[in-house]
């Protein structure tokens, strides 16, 4: 049975920390869907046509990864698209206090579900999209942060 696993986030942007996780959770899953959920009560910084079009370029040559958007809960999202494992980062016991809560509500929607989680690379743990985004803003460099280049504009 091909072992497929749902890597779900807003990545608004997509670091190289999401990337870490990407690359070494290839070594577990025969295949893995970065799924680009939408949130409703957020408004994006990246839009997330620019979002999905330089994650898809950053994984090109990884036949196994492939790029959706989604609007649903993601166990539904995880069940539709025939993933069994949904893939996590851990950076701190913060995350870990905030996705375990997740996973159980994933559980109790798609009983089929584990939700797997990966521990950060320690030189990668203090990168977060919200501190980059913040660096954007003011115009810094973030690319030193990020599994590609950005232009000037945040658009």
């Amino acid at each position: 049975m091909k072992r497929v696993a749902l890597f779900p986030g807003s990545f608004d942007p997509f670091t190289k920390g999401h990337e870490d996780i990407v690359l070494r959770g290839l070594k577990l899953f025969d295949e893995i869907i970065i799924g680009i959920g939408r949130n409703a009560r957020k408004e994006r910084y990246f839009s997330l046509e620019r979002m999905t079009r330089l994650i898809e370029e950053a994984f090109r040559s990884e036949p196994a990864v492939r790029v959706i958007s989604y609007d649903d809960l993601t166990a539904n999202v995880a069940r539709n698209e025939g993933a069994t494992f949904l893939l996590r980062g851990l950076r701190n016991t913060t995350d870990f206090e905030y996705e375990n809560g997740i996973s159980q509500v994933n559980r109790s929607v798609y009983e089929e579900v584990e939700t797997v989680f990966l521990i950060t690379s320690p030189h990668l743990a203090p990168i977060s999209s919200s501190i980059i985004r913040e660096l954007h803003r003011y115009g810094r460099s973030v690319d030193a942060f990020l599994p590609y280049q950005l232009e000037e504009s945040k658009v």
